[in-house]
């Protein structure tokens, strides 16, 4: 059986909330919910939907980088967003980042993310080779 590993591309906000960006065990990456974060945990395009979903999915793209893979590994989104009416968006983003076959995908309505401004959080996974 293989250990846990931790993975981390460089940021430094997941220590205080004690989490890991993403989890490796054997050839399966499990990644957080990524936001419109860079890697000091400053808001990229406030207000702006589509930065903030390039900057999550580029976020899950260093994640898979960081365990040796590419987004071509990504098999699963979960998508969560405070609101709906960005859903085309988002399909349109998702769409400009990954290549087919898709990875599955679900969006999720919620009342609130983390912190005021964001406006998605995406969780990823991914299984190498």
């Amino acid at each position: 059986m293989s250990p846990k590993e931790e993975i981390n591309y460089g940021t430094t906000y997941n220590q205080a909330f004690k989490y890991s960006q993403a989890i490796k065990k054997g050839q399966i990456i499990t990644i957080s919910g990524q936001v419109g974060w860079d890697k000091e945990g400053k808001l990229v395009g406030r207000g702006d939907f589509r930065a903030q979903a390039e900057q999550a999915i580029q976020n899950i793209k260093a994640c898979v980088e960081a365990a040796g893979g590419t987004l071509d590994d990504v098999v699963d989104l979960l998508s969560f967003l405070p609101d709906m009416r960005y859903v085309e968006e988002l399909v349109e983003v998702v769409g400009k980042q990954f290549k087919e076959p898709y990875p599955s995908h679900t969006a999720v309505g919620v009342t609130a993310l983390a912190e005021p401004g964001l406006l998605l959080e995406m969780r990823a996974i991914a299984v190498l080779g």
